[in-house]
């Protein structure tokens, strides 16, 4: 199966985190605003936007552009609230498990919190001399690889020889459709593919960077022209049939283009430094003594 891209620069997260999430953080209702309710719960739009930037990057950009996954979230949260409000009233709370469990959370978020307050550096860092500088020395791993916008028609490979040489009479039938010349690609895959999510879209799947494709597709890809179709390529799953809808070449952001997104990751590693400096001279100042015959003991 083709594989999605996984934004592994920071240049190729620029369209996702910076187009995206704007336009989340920028809704006009207030937090105090009721999204959404389950018996006498609520959920704000406060407690939305909180639950998001908790995700991962990716899980944000997600949420942003897909309604379905924001609702997901919206109904988690008020699954949550259902069983909190169950197990309160149960007093699970109580439960010497859940306050020895609860007494640990809280030394962390008090262990974690503190780190982050002795650990982060000053406003001023990085400076812009340190952001050219930082720029330069990483300009080649911020290439952007070849992007390509394409679709597919998959058909599935089955194993028994019955449904195997029905899957072939399909395949055939695809390719007899595909070859006359008012063939409409869009409209075989939502009739043909295997593939329901990408089927339901006309066979689009949308950008993939070059090295996120698997390597027997890659290969013909470089051939195709922009809105061409290769040949059905066979893979362990099926066939794939691919068309190239647009390309984009490799390219490197400008400083500009990437500036917040390298300012925020030149922060993370100068706090990251200052954590393990500080816990480094933590442990000088006070030394720590094991114990280690009683240490090698505890877990038997």
């Amino acid at each position: 199966m083709l594989r999605r891209p996984y934004l592994a620069t920071i240049a190729l997260s620029i369209s996702t985190l910076c187009c995206a999430l704007p336009a989340l953080w920028a809704a006009q209702a207030p937090d105090s605003t009721i999204i959404a309710r389950v018996g006498d719960s609520q959920v704000t739009a406060a407690d939305i936007r909180a639950a998001i930037q908790n995700l991962d990057p990716k899980a944000q950009a997600a949420a942003a552009q897909d309604p379905n996954a924001l609702s997901q979230i919206v109904r988690a949260i008020l699954t949550q609230r259902l069983v909190l409000k169950e197990a309160l009233a149960k007093k699970w709370d109580k439960n010497p498990a859940v306050t020895s469990a609860l007494a640990r959370l809280r030394e962390n978020a008090i262990i974690q919190t503190y780190l982050q307050s002795v650990s982060s550096p000053p406003v001023s860092y990085p400076s812009d001399a340190e952001i050219e500088a930082a720029y330069e020395a990483n300009k080649s791993q911020l290439l952007v690889p070849r992007q390509y916008q394409v679709a597919q028609i998959f058909i599935k490979n089955i194993k028994s020889s019955d449904d195997g040489a029905k899957a072939q009479v399909k395949l055939d039938e695809v390719k007899k459709a595909l070859a006359k010349p008012d063939a409409d690609f869009g409209a075989i895959a939502r009739a043909e593919s295997d593939e329901p999510q990408s089927a339901a879209k006309g066979g689009e799947i949308g950008w993939l960077a070059e090295n996120q494709i698997q390597p027997e597709i890659r290969s013909q890809l470089g051939s195709l022209a922009k809105g061409s179709v290769s040949d059905p390529i066979q893979l362990d799953d099926g066939w794939h049939i691919i068309k190239v809808l647009d390309v984009k070449e490799p390219y490197t952001p400008t400083l500009d283009e990437i500036r917040a997104q390298l300012i925020q990751q030149m922060r993370n590693a100068k706090a990251r430094d200052n954590s393990q400096q500080y816990l480094e001279k933590l442990v000088k100042e006070h030394p720590v003594q094991i114990d280690e015959l009683n240490l090698s003991k505890v877990l038997k």
